[in-house]
């Protein structure tokens, strides 16, 4: 993913499911206090959501000092919130506003449009709005608009107030939203990056990022702000809004800047230049500021607490251009933090051994900063739902001649395993000795992989001159997928090699064994990941993208995976493991080669072809077999929460960590409002 409003473009995230279809950590260290037996993870269903609580063990241990510095980050974290709902649809606020003054005034409400108001709320709040996280497309309540329109008025009269433009009635208010929460043709993308012949990926997708602006529009126009603007058209001239004190957002970023000021006294010196590098970006907004964060950032490689904050990943983008606004608050977790730093100290090594062509090898690999983490808090475009893994800056320069940070989120991978059921393995494993490789080994291959994903595979590789640093500006919508690519394919390429043995990280004895549990296991998930996309024949998120064209490239151009069937069922089955390796190699090289030659047609013809779409037949074999195990398609976190004790001198003498262990709770809380 990418570090806050540092990262220029590009992407550093893995998703919030790790690469294989496991979701075990490799590595379970018992804390100093071992958590209790019967502790709740897995807190609710709604339809193919899973709500699990996150938990932060080794919070309550950490020094006063940290825990005050982790406060005023959870603050700054927190005040950023409703940038990303604005980012990710225009309407978000005023719609979340509507359905939160129902819940919170359901006196008079009809029952079974309360229930069917409940349903669709958890899953605005899980997705930051009506679009799925995963497929990009909208959901919509299923409730009538009349009964809809009953409950707001019941809740009127029980002392809601809605959020009503310019002196509008209530019934002007939910005539307007009618479309809006109704009717799936209505912004029927957040983003839209195959739209189809003579289609516009911009028009089409609903998110916020352009207001009445085309690609013919930007075609010649230069962005002074690419990562942190919105671009819009007024009175026909083209304009950026930038996301700074005085511009775009400036109510929520001097917020957020007021409690980061409030943390500085509490961090390390390194830490402290980067979070007053940060302040200076938000306030300036101007890319060199942007820069000189990145950069102190990326220096900090010892603060045992960090964060991340501000306008990051381009996913959201049609275009892989603006930053989508995210937090992460985080320290670091020193018991699995060990292996993570073998693999980043010998950086060069891999690189040396990378299988592309040799002009695009760095020479001196700049310090990749590794370390296993635990979150306290995730918000905007890093929660509820949340990445197992994280490798910023994105910006390619910056990574070429200072480095980059790498982190993996030990208990949001806890917290997967200890919410998920064993049998969703077994469904689509070909024999029992698959299913039995998986359960015993896919949690250390699925750790390893994701390491080796974040760590070299994201740190790797240079561009042509000629791209100056940004091969996402010649790549455009096909960059952040085709990064994703690069970076499961290096992981996958180098998981056999005997160096893993070599720096401890797994046994010689057990190594083959571990390799063909997550060979297989990444050839399944191409299969079951399209229980994720229920409408349409395509895919629009870029992980999901870059794992579907990996398998069905090996399917096409190696003897490494077999489609079979049985029993009307089908079955991606991992055959060959040398063969597996080698389609890899050759696919990593080509996968290079277009990064840094910003080769847009070929990546494009590379996802075209195997990437975007499927057969709907096959999805929906998918998903009945998915469905017949009640196993989520997606999982969001409750996330900790943090109180602050105060002595009688007014000062912070404690911060107290609790687990709300409830969806609804937790986000009428972070509005303000009370059920």
């Amino acid at each position: 993913m990418g570090l806050m409003t540092a990262m220029g473009m590009g992407c550093g995230r893995a998703d919030n499911t790790p690469i294989t279809d496991s979701t075990k950590p490799a590595v379970v260290t018992a804390s100093a206090e071992a958590p209790p037996a019967d502790r709740k993870y897995l807190l609710e269903r709604i339809d193919d959501a899973a709500v699990v609580q996150l938990y932060a063990d080794g919070f309550a241990s950490l020094p006063l000092d940290q825990k005050v510095l982790i406060w005023h980050l959870y603050e700054a974290a927190l005040a950023g919130r409703d940038i990303y709902y604005d980012q990710r649809y225009s309407h978000n606020l005023e719609m979340r506003d509507v359905l939160e003054e129902i819940l919170t005034h359901p006196a008079g409400v009809d029952p079974a449009t309360l229930a069917e108001i409940q349903r669709y709320t958890k899953l605005f709040w899980l997705n930051t709005g009506p679009f799925n996280n995963l497929t990009a497309r909208k959901f919509v309540l299923k409730c009538t608009p009349q009964a809809f329109a009953a409950a707001a008025k019941a809740s009127a009269k029980a002392g809601a107030t809605f959020p009503a433009a310019n002196g509008e009635t209530l019934d002007a208010l939910l005539a307007r939203l009618q479309p809006i929460f109704f009717d799936s043709s209505v912004d029927p993308l957040v983003t839209n990056k195959t739209p189809g012949t003579g289609k516009d990926i911009v028009t089409t997708s609903a998110n916020n990022l352009y207001v009445d602006v085309s690609m013919k529009d930007l075609e010649g126009f230069h962005e002074r702000y690419p990562l942190n603007s919105r671009v819009v058209k007024r009175a026909g001239a083209i304009v950026e809004e930038v996301y700074r004190v005085g511009g775009r957002y400036d109510k929520e970023i001097r917020t957020i800047i007021g409690h980061l000021k409030a943390a500085i006294p509490y961090a390390t010196e390194p830490m402290a230049k980067a979070l007053a590098a940060l302040v200076k970006f938000y306030e300036t907004g101007e890319t060199a500021d942007r820069v000189a964060y990145d950069i102190a950032w990326v220096q900090d490689k010892a603060s045992p607490v960090d964060t991340i904050n501000g306008f990051v990943e381009v996913y959201m983008d049609s275009r892989g251009m603006k930053g989508s606004w995210e937090s992460l608050v985080f320290y670091v977790n020193p018991e699995k933090t060990e292996g993570i730093r073998r693999l980043a100290a010998d950086a060069q090594w891999f690189e040396d051994r990378m299988p592309w062509a040799a002009q695009y090898r760095k020479q001196g690999v700049r310090g990749i900063t590794a370390n296993a983490i635990d979150v306290v808090v995730e918000a905007g475009d890093s929660g509820p739902i949340t990445p197992v893994g994280i490798n910023l800056p994105n910006d390619q320069r910056i990574r070429e001649k200072y480095g980059s940070k790498s982190v993996s989120l030990t208990n949001v991978n806890e917290a997967y395993d200890k919410s998920t059921s064993a049998e969703f393995r077994k469904e689509f494993a070909w024999t029992p000795e698959e299913a039995a490789r998986a359960e015993k080994w896919s949690s250390v291959a699925g750790e390893l992989t994701t390491d080796l994903h974040e760590v070299i595979g994201h740190a790797s590789g240079k561009v042509s001159e000629r791209l100056k640093g940004s091969p996402q500006s010649a790549l455009k919508e096909q960059y952040s997928a085709l990064e994703e690519a690069r970076a499961d394919l290096v992981a996958l390429y180098f998981l056999p090699d005997n160096r893993m043995v070599e720096l401890g990280l797994l046994s010689a004895a057990n190594h083959t064994e571990i390799v063909r549990a997550e060979y297989e296991g990444y050839a399944r998930n191409a299969l079951v990941q399209l229980r994720r996309v229920r409408e349409g024949t395509q895919i629009e998120e870029d992980h999901m993208r870059n794992r579907q064209m990996i398998v069905r490239w090996l399917l096409a151009n190696s003897k490494a995976i077999e489609e079979r069937q049985r029993d009307g069922k089908t079955y991606y089955v991992m055959v060959d493991a040398g063969a597996f390796q080698e389609g890899v190699g050759r696919l990593l090289s080509e996968i290079q080669r277009i990064k840094a030659e910003g080769d847009y047609e070929a990546a494009k013809k590379l996802f075209e072809t195997y990437g975007v779409h499927f057969d709907a037949k096959l999805r929906d074999e998918v998903v009945a077999r998915v469905d017949h195990l009640h196993m989520p398609s997606y999982t969001g976190f409750v996330q900790p929460r943090l109180e602050a004790v105060k002595g009688p001198d007014g000062r912070i003498a404690d911060v107290k960590i609790s687990y709300p262990l409830d969806l609804t709770t937790q986000m009428l809380e972070y509005s303000g409002k009370r059920q």
